[in-house]
């Protein structure tokens, strides 16, 4: 077997080998169509909302500011692994290097909890916009949303930071070959001829920590703003806007979570199944997200509308 021909010292000159899907090689073209054409999607939906958000100056809103930040998130998401992905897919070049493996790792792990903080900010700001609408602009004004912004980005640093120093500081004495199509790290972490079980206990700790608490926080903000609609008519028209933002959360944390979970505990899926869900949960909603908001949200769709119009008329 190839897990065989490999030796990985615990050194940056070593590589990883990575395997694709198991189980479905045969499959690997076909799968690259559909990524690739999944990742066109996902760069020029979220680049033309930058765009649209960047130069129509009545999309300066709160909301319009988180947007562009889930929007800059997606696309560091997928550049960090869907590259990568086509690489092993249509020209088997699996090979990857032991410091690209991380910060691979690093960006793919860090920037799905800079995603659920995001989420976790819309539901906050759509509380405060149907609830208390009179203090919208002084609660979320310049000020606020820095900070918002800098609490997201420090505490997926946070989470990160101790996680990739235990799996770096393993020692890779077995196997160099990773059964994934990208730096998972429990699938890493399993090739260590050390105990793995402190880093992965703590992955699953702070995700479901990290996750928990911004389910729990988002349920309390649709609770409220459901009750503020029932009881104000006034609100209920208001309550419609939070169509896309429910759909783009349930699209990312169901997957995320059963991806999380059946990793860690649920040894009998088969692990092409696992690869698949993982990779799907990367890739799906961050296609899908500009086209949720662009189609659901009228401000966007008509900024959207202008920039494309407006470039073609130009042209």
């Amino acid at each position: 077997m190839a897990s065989d021909r490999f030796h990985c010292p615990n050194s940056s000159s070593s590589s990883f080998i990575l395997v694709g899907v198991p189980g479905l090689e045969a499959f690997h073209t076909w799968l690259g169509i559909l990524f690739c054409s999944w990742y066109i999607v996902t760069l020029v939906g979220n680049g033309v909302v930058l765009l649209a958000i960047g130069l129509d100056n009545s999309l300066r809103s709160p909301m319009h500011c988180f947007l562009g930040m889930l929007a800059v998130i997606d696309l560091v998401m997928v550049t960090s692994t869907v590259p990568k992905m086509l690489s092993i897919f249509w020209l088997n070049s699996t090979e990857t290097g032991y410091v690209a493996c991380f910060v691979q790792m690093f960006l793919v792990h860090s920037t799905t909890a800079e995603e659920s903080g995001v989420l976790l900010a819309m539901a906050f700001d759509r509380y405060v916009a149907i609830c208390h609408p009179l203090k919208y602009e002084t609660v979320l004004n310049r000020q606020t949303m820095v900070q918002i912004g800098l609490a997201i980005l420090g505490r997926a640093l946070l989470f990160m930071a101790p996680l990739t120093w235990m799996v770096t500081h393993l020692s890779y004495c077995r196997s160099c070959v990773v059964p994934h199509s990208y730096c998972e790290h429990v699938a890493v972490a399993k090739l260590a001829c050390g105990d793995h079980r402190p880093s992965s206990l703590y992955s699953m700790a702070g995700s479901s920590l990290v996750v928990g608490m911004d389910m729990a926080f988002i349920a309390v903000s649709y609770g409220m703003i459901i009750k503020a609609a029932v009881e104000k008519k006034s609100c209920r028209k208001a309550f419609s806007t939070c169509g896309c933002h429910i759909c783009v959360m349930l699209l990312y944390y169901i997957p995320g979570m059963v991806s999380i979970y059946i990793q860690a505990f649920d040894s009998s899926v088969a692990a092409w199944a696992q690869v698949l869900l993982a990779d799907l949960y990367l890739t799906l909603p961050t296609m899908l997200n500009p086209i949720i908001y662009s189609m659901r949200t009228k401000q966007i769709r008509q900024a959207v509308l202008k920039v494309v119009f407006s470039r073609k008329v130009h042209a």
